[in-house]
């Protein structure tokens, strides 16, 4: 049966206008939305009185406490475990099955209905009686509950500290780092200007550590993001370096790390897929700091009332005092204003950053102040475009936070928002050059390295994808930058010059692409040639489309690059020669002949030259090679090769082609043939020139083939008007050819 007591209670104990009677005869729920009751700090809008002498009040999460509306239900339990007296009878008040008051009521009263005060305070889960004041050591705070039943909290705790739940304080604080932004451990917000180095912590009680934060840039000049955390050890002697892609090194040196930790010069370092941490233990103070290459969590416990300097202490000095030049770079304080990002929506990212005081982010509110949180991914997103994961990192510190601080798990506010339902770090193992950051590709959503701002600014104005060419005596390269090329979609791995097998090569530690080719390998270069240059050119290209198959996801590809260099008959001075002409004897096989190499300053070929005769440089010159002992009639000479070295020997290192194969150098427009295979004599002209950067003598030879004559099969087929080189050699080979050498003189 029920109990008349409760029923009358319940249904007329109710001071409201708007109270309706209700009679129970078995158990069943009454709403009283429009006069909910108020017990113990705690409203509920519905009653339900069950069978068993106990009265449970069911209360939903809806407009009177918060503005979400939750499905989940909450039990609170008013039984009433009765003592009967003579006189009087006693009912016990429970919250929770935990008792909070003993009421006694005369019996006469109860036959009538009773009307009594049920107000109080609720704080933490913890009811506390009207106009009372306790000192609570579970929560370390004097709390008063005042006659309206709202209960305020002073903790004995320091702003660094947390109560032990004894009424003892120690110290128990996080400083975030996330973006440019640094929440200190007293919760107040700094915001990193530029791009230096700064003190992130330094205990007056650890000698010699400190924890360092640089930052850089990623893909706006004019915000930066922590970019690595370096923990210093005893001085300047050790440094720990926690950095992107999980990577840590020790004085430069990279330690490969597991989830087991492992103990390097006292500190603890493990590395798993959230990021890398490291821990040290010393002077009864322990300091964990966690970087997943985005956001660093630095946890110190430890006695309390030590003073802990640098942008997460509490002291007050200012953000220059806190730069260190050590880690800073000479143009880290430099000043840039990008244009704002009109994809960024400021309303939307400031209602985002909110969720942090909604459920489930609620259950932390009471321990971690949600408010500098709020205002550091306001800042960040209101200025930076929500990629990368940024969006996520600021809820994800906070709820890593309360977990360190109140022991408080939030396992479901993933499923609340579009962030990944597993933690981790998108970046891992993925190293990037100091002018590269990891973050998500714009088209395929993958993770990779970004070119900096501030490097990507030096190029992108001018469309090129890295440093000019590098032309040398014999050679040429170009090194373009692979974050340059992978942001227009270019895979420098399907790259090749003129000649396909000419692919490049990457620098494995600064990501930059090299072309190149030489004179032992030319990779297909085109040499041509004007009045005063000649031209190396070649070209950087996609391979052949038929190679992928019926389907491409790459554009073509095509970039030209050239080197100039000056003819090498530019200078002006003059020159001599010591012998007007040169005679040798030569045998081929059956036959034995004079060659003769003689030099005209005519094309009449009647003013030879004397050993007396100056001669200019880029003067032209005409020189013959005359047979004597040939029958015209059955052979004829055919010029193959002329070239001049800076050496007596043919094959001198430095050298310049006159005539290839029996044709002109098509690079060098001064140089004709006349008669080439045509008779026992023949002579060619080129304008006169020294090697550059070069004195003594230069050796001209020549090579000097026989040929059987047959119609006209002895002479080379030459192209001079477009000077391309097409070369028809003799059918008859000469195995002892003819070499000749004459030198001039400066």
């Amino acid at each position: 049966p029920l109990c008349p007591f409760l029923k009358k209670f319940l249904v007329e104990a109710m001071d409201c206008a708007a109270a309706t009677n209700q009679a129970f005869t078995s158990s069943g729920m009454m709403n009283i939305t429009s006069c909910p009751i108020t017990y113990y700090g705690q409203k509920y809008d519905k009653v339900y009185v069950s069978n068993t002498d106990c009265h449970v009040f069911k209360k939903y999460m809806d407009v009177f406490l918060s503005p979400v509306s939750v499905q989940k239900s909450y039990l609170f339990y008013l039984c009433l475990n009765w003592t009967f007296f003579a006189t009087f009878q006693e009912a016990d008040a429970l919250v929770n099955g935990l008792t909070v008051s003993t009421l006694k009521f005369q019996t006469a009263q109860t036959n009538k209905g009773v009307v009594t005060d049920m107000s109080g305070c609720r704080l933490s889960g913890v009811v506390y009686k009207t106009n009372t004041t306790v000192k609570d050591p579970n929560i370390c705070s004097t709390v008063t509950c005042d006659v309206n039943g709202v209960a305020t909290a002073v903790s004995d705790c320091g702003p660094m500290e947390r109560c032990q739940g004894n009424g003892s304080c120690i110290l128990n604080t996080v400083c975030t780092v996330a973006g440019s932004i640094v929440i200190d451990f007293v919760g107040r917000v700094h915001s990193v200007p530029d791009r230096c180095g700064y003190t992130l912590l330094k205990p007056s009680l650890i000698p010699g550590f400190q924890v360092f934060g640089v930052f850089q840039e990623r893909r706006r000049r004019d915000v930066s993001f922590v970019d690595r955390v370096i923990l210093q050890l005893d001085g300047k002697g050790l440094q720990i370096s926690l950095e992107q892609g999980g990577r840590v090194q020790l004085n430069n040196t990279v330690l490969t790390l597991t989830a087991t930790a492992q103990v390097v010069h006292g500190v603890e370092l493990s590395k798993d897929r959230t990021g890398v941490t490291a821990q040290i233990s010393a002077s009864n103070y322990t300091v964990s700091v966690h970087f997943d290459g985005d956001t660093a969590l630095i946890h110190m416990t430890g006695p309390s009332g030590a003073p802990v300097h640098g942008l997460c202490g509490n002291s007050s000095r200012t953000l220059s005092e806190d730069r260190v030049s050590d880690h800073s770079s000479n143009d880290c304080e430099i000043k840039y204003d990008d244009a704002d990002d009109n994809t960024i929506n400021c309303n939307a990212s400031t209602k985002w950053c909110n969720l942090l005081r909604w459920t489930p982010f609620t259950a932390c509110n009471m321990y971690i102040d949600p408010q500098p949180f709020i205002t550091a991914c306001t800042q960040t997103l209101c200025k930076y475009s929500p990629v990368d994961g940024l969006m996520c990192q600021f809820p994800d510190a906070y709820a890593r936070v309360c977990k360190h601080l109140s022991n408080v798990t939030m396992k479901d506010w993933r499923l609340n928002t579009s962030c990944s339902a597993a933690p981790q770090t998108s970046c891992q193992d993925k190293l990037c050059s100091d002018h590269e950051f990891c973050g998500e590709d714009n088209i395929s959503g993958e993770t990779r390295c970004h070119c900096r701002a501030i490097f990507a600014s030096k190029y992108k104005p001018t469309n090129s994808f890295g440093e000019p060419i590098v032309c040398g005596d014999n050679s040429a390269s170009i090194t373009l930058a692979n974050c340059l090329l992978e942001d227009d979609g270019i895979d420098y791995s399907i790259l090749h010059l003129n000649d396909q097998d000419c692919k490049a090569k990457m620098d494995n530690l600064t990501h930059m692409v090299t072309f190149s080719f030489n004179s032992s390998n030319t990779c297909g270069t085109v040499i041509m040639a004007n009045n005063s240059q000649i031209i190396y050119k070649n070209t950087i290209m996609t391979q052949n489309i038929s190679m992928f198959g019926p389907i491409t996801r790459h554009g073509p590809v095509r970039i030209d690059f050239s080197c100039y260099y000056s003819q090498p008959d530019l200078q002006l001075e003059t020159i001599s020669l010591p012998f007007s002409s040169v005679n040798q004897q030569i045998t081929s096989g059956e036959y034995v002949y004079n060659l003769t190499m003689k030099a005209y300053t005519s094309a009449d070929r009647l003013k030879a030259i004397e050993y007396s005769t100056d001669i200019e440089l880029n003067q032209q010159l005409w020189v013959e090679l005359k047979t004597d002992g040939l029958d015209e009639n059955l052979l004829a000479i055919v010029t193959d090769s002329c070239w001049a070295t800076n050496q007596p020997s043919p094959l001198g290192s430095l050298r310049y082609d006159l005539i290839i194969n029996g044709c002109p150098n098509p690079t060098d427009e001064t140089i004709k043939t006349e008669g080439n295979g045509q008779g026992t004599s023949n002579y060619f002209s080129f304008n006169m020139f020294q090697f550059t950067g070069k004195t003594g003598d230069v050796y001209l030879h020549c090579k000097v083939v026989l040929c059987i004559r047959q119609g006209n099969t002895c002479t080379p087929s030459c192209s001079q008007g477009e000077r391309r080189r097409r070369s028809a050699l003799p059918k008859y080979e000469d195995k002892h050819p003819a070499f000749i050498t004459m030198a001039w003189t400066s």
